[in-house]
């Protein structure tokens, strides 16, 4: 799992070594970005929505009255299904080099009466092949950010951010003869870095990746264990200053172990939206 992290950092640099390196390319070659760059840096307020099209991979494992659980995945195990998440950004910009970030990110799945597939353990409860189990997951999560521009030109820019992500874990299965859930939430703080760079004044192209890991020296004190890894890429064509669209790709991987309680959670996918400015 590092090992891939790794590789996703190694790329989102190289991702950002080219936003710097395009821009100036572009004018050379085109002139396509002129001296007073992007239409779409001059606002205050930004709204973004989008609907991100995820792939999840969705591993849970609870434990209760010191039985241990089974590693359940909930889309091979309980019938989940792939759909369409909204996705609301909004951005505070009170000057050139400062944002203010808020992302609310609704994740949640529904089945209903899908008959358990192979046996497993959940909360202390065995079920057995063929049970009608209605499954409801909220992993809904609300991101609070800042970010400083510490390169910032008329034809991008580079920054760094700290974020509050607060995360939600409620899984709840349901059958004939009773109901078990598990349910956990808590404040994860992210590192962070952005880089925005015009191909055009019309036309830009943004990375962000955010991350964090509970630090090995501490894993013993807490009893558990946990990181989050996110890493967005995508971009915008204005309309004009004030409207755009959006379209991107995104994947996001949360891992956790409380007690005897562990989940790895993946959502990988590209998302389309729009953006308005002021």
């Amino acid at each position: 799992m590092r090992m891939s992290v790794c590789r996703v950092y190694v790329f989102a640099g190289v991702v950002v070594l080219g936003l710097l390196g395009v821009p100036s390319t572009a004018r050379a070659q085109y002139r396509a970005a002129p001296a007073e760059g992007g239409i779409a840096e001059n606002y205050h307020i930004e709204a973004a929505y989008s609907w991100w099209n995820a792939k999840p991979e969705l591993i849970v494992n609870s434990e209760a009255l010191g039985i241990l659980g089974s590693d359940i995945d909930l889309i091979s195990d309980l019938g989940i299904e792939q759909h369409q998440l909204g996705k609301l950004d909004l951005v505070l910009k009170p000057s050139k080099k400062h944002r203010f970030k808020y992302q609310h990110l609704p994740i949640k799945y529904q089945t209903d009466a899908f008959p358990v597939r192979r046996e497993f353990i959940f909360n202390g409860q065995r079920y057995n092949i063929g049970l009608p189990v209605t499954t409801n997951v909220d992993f809904s999560s609300d991101t609070f950010g800042y970010e400083y521009d510490f390169i910032h030109m008329p034809w991008g820019f580079v920054g760094a951010s700290i974020n509050v992500k607060l995360t939600n874990i409620d899984v709840d299965l349901e059958t004939p003869i009773g109901r078990e859930f598990f349910q956990q939430s808590a404040p994860i703080p992210a590192f962070g870095f952005a880089a925005r760079g015009y191909l055009t004044r019309n036309l830009s192209v943004d990375t962000e990746i955010q991350f964090f890991r509970i630090p090995e020296s501490i894993e013993e004190t807490i009893q558990g264990d946990g990181s989050f890894n996110d890493f967005d890429i995508h971009t915008t064509y204005n309309i004009n200053k004030y409207v755009g669209t959006q379209v991107g790709w995104r994947k996001t991987t949360i891992f956790y172990t409380a007690d005897n309680d562990t989940g790895d959670l993946k959502f990988t996918g590209f998302y389309f939206g729009g953006v308005v400015r002021y």
